[in-house]
């Protein structure tokens, strides 16, 4: 039986968690029990369920979310311990509480080393009951809110690479041999062709267990870079009133990243040849230090070229020249543009909370014959542009940069018939024409003829001879 206690003050609820926010599902195979708590959690504004056993508890918790179980603890057939393990293993976010009779409090506790959240004494009290299951259901929501905010730091800062054109693949398979070993990255390429997305994906292939940092050496000032690297004693310098630990120490273990690697000073260089040779440096006022980072570099200039030129030494070049990789433009890559498309659109309008445009052939055939001097970079800025200026659900050429808009097809591109020509050979020669333009991508070629790939393989398996 439940003792009479006053109800749980309205003033001790957090206000961002309402009971309405709650879903209970009581276990008692006594019916009185079971009834006077689903009569107490529904004034509190919960939503109840009830079972008298943990079979049918278990059959409503696959058909709805629930978010605190409360069960007795000695049951027939089915324990509230077995129901406990089976809970965890059916919904593990559900958090369990558990009932309990005088002489079984160590059975609970025991319970609560498998999961269980709390245990309450019987008889139960009305205000106890209810705080426990409200506590219950306030870890669930943390729990699944930090779930959430870890999966959206992983999207961001883990993200794939998109794409499968053949440039890309080659770039790819050489980060794959590469990753899993010591070997120093230097990874080429213009801007925006995300040099940084492969520095990250060859750490997240490595194995390494430290954290991946990384530092554009063209946006700290020259005279403040060393000690960022390599960091500092107290007193090495004016203002240096405490120690600091510089990126290579946070990179221990993991990877260092430097970005635009070409614009180092002399004296950089210097310290950073001596840790490639040596595997330590030397804090700014400190003594030497190993480190275990693992450098990876790029850069958009022509190293070689800052050799001859006298301005990037050579000895360091060709340290860091270990496996070289360029990061294709996206000109190279027309193929993977409805893809990048396609996740870019995914991306901003869940950022925007906007509902998701679709891509007509006019836009899409717009995408595709840009050049985009400013590759995958500008092409992400231009789809975040599109969906915040979108007004229907379906972009619109007006919604592009005017400079994409109004790009066109070089003349080579364009298509002519004379009068006359029959529909059967037009439909050949512009499907054999965007295969063309597509490099072979069949699929590519049939989103931007608005067809379906099949359609593309029906057509063409009509005709003899080679595309």
């Amino acid at each position: 039986m439940i003792e009479p206690s006053p109800l749980l003050p309205r003033s001790s609820i957090p206000p961002s968690f309402s009971g309405s926010d709650v879903s209970v599902l009581v276990v008692d195979d006594e019916e009185e029990n079971r009834i006077s708590l689903e009569k107490i959690f529904a004034k509190e504004g919960m939503r109840v369920l009830s079972a008298p056993n943990a079979k049918e508890a278990l059959e409503q918790l696959r058909r709805t979310r629930i978010d605190v179980v409360l069960t007795d603890l000695m049951m027939p057939g089915i324990s509230g311990v077995e129901l406990l393990r089976a809970v965890k293993e059916l919904s593990p976010d559900t958090e369990v509480v558990l009932m309990t009779a005088f002489g079984t409090v160590e059975v609970a506790v025991q319970a609560m080393r498998e999961g269980a959240y709390d245990f309450v004494e019987k008889p139960l009290k009305r205000m106890s009951i209810v705080k426990s299951v409200r506590k219950a259901a306030e870890r669930r929501s943390l729990v699944a809110e930090n779930r959430s905010l870890k999966q959206e730091l992983r999207r961001l800062v883990d993200r794939d690479i998109i794409g499968q054109s053949a440039p890309l693949r080659r770039v790819l398979d050489i980060v794959g041999q590469a990753a899993p070993s010591t070997a120093t990255v230097l990874i080429l390429g213009e801007s925006g062709t995300g040099k940084e997305l492969i520095a990250r994906t060859v750490h997240s292939r490595s194995g390494r267990n430290g954290a991946f940092i990384a530092v554009n050496c063209a946006a700290i000032p020259e005279s403040i870079l060393e000690a960022e690297l390599f960091g500092y004693e107290k007193g090495a310098f004016t203002g240096a009133q405490t120690r600091r630990e510089g990126r290579f120490a946070r990179a221990n273990g993991g990877t260092l990243f430097l970005d635009e690697i070409g614009e180092l000073s002399t004296t950089v260089q210097v310290k950073l040849l001596r840790v490639l040779q040596e595997g330590e440096y030397e804090p700014v006022g400190g003594n030497t230090v190993k480190t275990d980072a693992r450098i990876v570099a790029a850069t958009n200039r022509d190293l070689k070229a800052e050799v001859d030129a006298g301005r990037f030494r050579e000895d360091l070049y060709y340290r860091l020249n270990v496996i070289a990789v360029t990061a294709p433009p996206l000109r190279s890559r027309r193929e993977d543009i409805p893809l990048l498309v396609d996740h870019f659109l995914a991306v901003y309008s869940e950022k925007n909370r906007r509902g998701r445009p679709q891509v007509s052939r006019d836009v899409l055939a717009k995408l595709t014959d840009y050049d985009w001097p400013g590759n995958v970079r500008e092409l992400e800025n231009a789809i975040e542009r599109a969906v915040v200026l979108s007004r229907s659900d379906s972009l619109q050429l007006a919604e592009l940069p005017e400079v994409i808009a109004q790009c066109t097809a070089t003349p080579s591109e364009a298509l002519t018939f004379p009068i006359g020509t029959p529909l059967e050979e037009v439909e050949q020669r512009l499907i054999r024409e965007t295969l063309r333009h597509t490099k072979g991508d069949k699929s590519l070629a049939a989103q931007l003829l608005g067809i379906s790939a099949r359609t593309i393989y029906r057509k063409l398996g009509e005709t003899e001879g080679p595309l």
